[in-house]
C-alpha cells in the first residue's frame, strides 16, 4: 500500500474524529445505548435458566453489531451537510483513502464503544475472563474491523437515499453474521476455559473475513460514488 494512500487515509480519519471528538454527541449517543442494552438484556435475565456464561457473548455481540450499525450511520451522514462529500472528492485524494480513512475513523469510534461495553458485560454476568483478557479484546477488534469494512461501504451506499437508515441495517445485517458469529464462538470458547486451539479457527474465520472484505471494498468504494 502507498505511503500517499496512507497518508491521505490518515487526514480523512483525523477529520472524522476531529469532528467527533469537538461534538461528542454521536459517542455519547451510541455509548447510552449500548449501556442500556446490556442492562436490559440483564434485567431480563433469568440466572436459573441460562448460565451468565452461555449468555453473555451473545448480548456482546448483538449490542456490539447494533452499536456498530448507529456508529455507521454518522460515518457518510455528516458529509452530507452543505454538501461537503463533493468538497472531499474534488480533493486530489484517491477515493480508497477516503474510504479508508473513513473506516479508520469507524474502527476508533467502534473500538471505543467496545472498551466500555466488554467490561460492563464482564462485570454485570460476573464473567470469570481470568487469563483471556487480552485475546478477548483482540477478538474485539477482530470483529470490529470486519464490522467497519463492510458497514463503511454500505453506509456510503445508503447515504444518497432518502431511506438510509432503513437501508443501512438492511444491507449490512446479511454480511455480519460471519463476524457475530465468529467473535461469539471464540468469546464462549475463550470464558469456557477452553484450550485457545479450540478458539482459534473462529479467529481464522475473523481474520478471513477482514482481509477479503477489507480488500474488496476498497477496490469497489469509487463506484459507489458514481452517479
Amino acid at each position: 500500500m502507498r505511503p500517499a494512500l496512507l497518508a491521505s487515509a490518515w487526514l480523512v480519519a483525523s477529520k472524522d474524529l476531529r469532528i467527533e471528538f469537538r461534538t461528542r454527541t454521536a459517542f455519547l449517543a451510541v455509548l447510552v445505548f449500548a449501556i442500556l442494552g446490556v442492562a436490559i438484556f440483564y434485567f431480563a435475565w433469568d440466572a436459573t435458566a441460562v448460565a451468565a456464561i452461555d449468555l453473555a457473548p451473545g448480548v456482546l455481540w448483538v449490542i456490539f453489531t447494533f452499536s456498530g450499525l448507529l456508529s455507521l450511520q454518522r460515518s457518510f451522514g455528516v458529509e452530507q451537510a452543505d454538501r461537503a462529500m463533493d468538497g472531499l472528492l474534488l480533493s486530489p485524494i484517491d477515493r480508497e483513502a477516503i474510504f479508508l480513512g473513513k473506516a479508520l475513523a469507524n474502527l476508533v469510534f467502534v473500538a471505543g464503544i467496545l472498551l466500555v461495553t466488554i467490561p460492563a458485560v464482564v462485570l454485570l454476568y460476573n464473567l470469570p475472563i481470568g487469563r483471556t483478557p487480552v485475546v478477548l479484546f483482540a477478538v474485539a477488534l477482530l470483529a470490529a474491523v470486519g464490522l467497519v469494512a463492510v458497514g463503511t461501504l454500505f453506509s456510503a451506499m445508503a447515504a444518497n437515499t432518502r431511506l438510509a437508515e432503513l437501508l443501512l441495517p438492511m444491507l449490512s445485517l446479511p454480511f455480519f453474521v460471519p463476524v457475530v458469529y465468529g467473535a461469539a464462538q471464540a468469546t464462549s470458547t475463550l470464558l469456557a476455559g477452553r484450550p485457545m486451539a479450540e478458539a482459534w479457527p473462529f479467529l481464522k474465520l475473523l481474520i478471513a473475513f477482514d482481509l477479503v472484505f477489507l480488500f474488496a471494498c476498497t477496490l469497489a468504494f469509487p463506484f459507489t460514488l458514481e452517479e
